[in-house]
């Protein structure tokens, strides 16, 4: 009997194994852990405040070791949220925490935005408030809608006593953030705690950093465990995503400015109505969620045999299938020949290939399609670069829009200034052809592609047609629509243009 017994525990187990697998595999769908429970890789704070204890992230002061102001841990590794869910487990014996998102960094481990609060106390978890901003923005209880001017319109939706009857003292608590567009809701043990729906135009924020608080004041503890995120799409679905990623620094000061160059063109972006543009630096992200909600992904990074895509062609394939947009700029346009190509020709049409392409410094008269979209607004340019042509494109050019092309000079084909120096007897003989230096393709799958070989001197940036070009790609590669009179930016001014640089000036060095 005994034995019987067992087989059928064992058999009544298996069975809910495998009627319940599919309900918790269609829960956890679309979620990534965001910190590893051993150390805090990824997160960044004063580490004599921050650490992991028995797999959970702790912050503690105590009366020797006071906070002299409010400290965040920052997840570094996300760069930014925009539209998420976040779910984790959060404890706290003494003291007020919480949960910043969309927020600023304003000062080392210092910020400012959105907090869902929680304590030990019973007044305040679960609230919407406003760090280094407009405060408490909505109570335990409430729905708040704050219209476009700043005005508030609450309701009372439920009582904030029983709320707090759902959370338990001194003991694991599930903490749930929902943000989509301007519709945040905090949940703590499944109950909605607030509801907000902030449209002020003057401080709503549409994206921010990620990050936990300790809190000023009396010596407190707060633990955080099991983080997990999930990218939402935008809850608008005329608004595009655009995830920049600038590769790991090659060069001097001026070229092959990665990190300063997608800084540069976020600003921008982020100033175009319906889109949100987010950066991530040094190469592939770390974040496992980074290209989950993207419409497009724009690679600025060293190339060749060391580009990152070599080793995440599978992955790339998977965004690629659901259409997401893929633009190359410069050396990330260069791959090795075999599957990274011949996925490239997939992907956006084309690609430079070591021994067939060539990457001389020249000055491109720019030759425009003016038909295409990405061409609105620009009017022909004369800019030096480092302009890569000849490019390894599909055997069936029919679907390839050759957006930008030039004609390269007698100098520029004999390789004097090419890496490694010519000349190439195929590129020599083709003297007097049109080049195509930025291209653009529709995808089957609905995704669009672009390489664009300039880039190398971040000072062409202030060219506002070199600019303009650029940035309706971008646009062009989410499947926003370009303007008619194309995308308009603010001028590149000598001072930003010093600013985030891979190295400084050589006379500043």
């Amino acid at each position: 009997m005994p034995v019987r017994s067992n087989l059928l525990s064992l058999f009544v187990l298996g069975l809910l194994a495998v009627t319940t697998a599919p309900a918790l595999a269609e829960e956890d769908a679309g979620f990534a852990s965001i910190f590893n429970g051993k150390d805090l890789s990824g997160w960044e704070g004063d580490k004599g405040f921050w650490s992991v204890v028995d797999g959970a992230i702790t912050g503690e002061t105590t009366k020797e070791h006071p906070a002299k102001h409010n400290t965040f841990l920052i997840w570094r590794d996300g760069g930014s949220v925009d539209d998420f869910e976040l779910q984790l487990k959060y404890r706290i014996s003494t003291g007020n925490s919480g949960i910043q998102y969309r927020s600023e960094e304003f000062a080392p481990f210092r910020i400012k935005g959105y907090q869902a609060d929680f304590e030990s106390g019973d007044t305040y978890s679960g609230i919407l408030y406003e760090e280094g901003g407009r405060g408490i923005l909505c109570q335990r209880g409430d729905k708040m809608e704050i219209d476009s001017d700043g005005k508030k319109k609450a309701a009372k939706v439920s009582d904030s006593k029983q709320l707090q009857q759902a959370i338990k003292k001194n003991d694991w608590n599930d903490y749930t953030i929902i943000a989509q567009g301007p519709h945040l809701i905090h949940k703590i043990n499944g109950q909605v705690m607030s509801e907000t729906i902030d449209k002020d135009a003057g401080h709503a924020k549409k994206q921010g950093h990620l990050a936990l608080q300790l809190h000023v004041g009396p010596p407190m503890k707060v633990e955080v465990k099991d983080v997990r995120l999930k990218r939402l799409k935008m809850a608008d679905a005329k608004t595009k995503k655009i995830v920049l990623v600038a590769g790991k620094p090659s060069h001097g000061y001026g070229a092959h400015d990665f990190h300063a160059g997608v800084i540069l063109l976020q600003k921008r972006l982020n100033a175009i109505p319906g889109i949100v543009a987010t950066c991530y630096f040094n190469g592939w992200p770390k974040d496992p969620t980074a290209f989950d909600n993207a419409d497009a992904v724009v690679l600025f990074m060293d190339g060749g045999g060391g580009h990152p895509i070599n080793s995440k062609l599978a992955d790339v394939q998977k965004l690629m299938r659901r259409g997401v947009g893929l633009m190359c700029m410069h050396y990330a346009v260069e791959v090795p020949a075999g599957p990274p190509g011949e996925h490239f020709k997939d992907w956006i049409g084309g690609y430079y290939e070591t021994g067939w392409s060539v990457n001389p410094h020249w000055t491109a008269q720019a030759e425009l399609d003016a038909e295409h979209p990405i061409s609105r607004g620009v009017k022909p340019f004369n800019v030096q670069d480092e302009w890569y042509f000849n490019m390894r494109f599909r055997d069936d050019p029919s679907g390839i829009k050759h957006v930008l092309r030039a004609k390269p000079d007698d100098e520029a084909r004999s390789g004097s200034s090419s890496s490694p120096r010519g000349p190439k007897k195929h590129i020599v003989d083709a003297k007097g052809n049109v080049e195509t230096l930025l291209w653009a393709v529709e995808r089957p799958d609905g995704g669009r592609g672009v390489g664009f070989t300039g880039g190398h001197f971040h000072k062409n940036w202030m060219d506002g047609d070199y600019r303009k070009l650029v940035l309706n790609a971008i646009v062009w590669t989410a499947g926003g629509e370009v303007p008619a009179a194309g995308v308009d930016s603010a001028p590149v001014t000598e001072q930003e243009l010093a600013e985030n640089n891979d190295e400084p000036p050589r006379n500043q060095k």
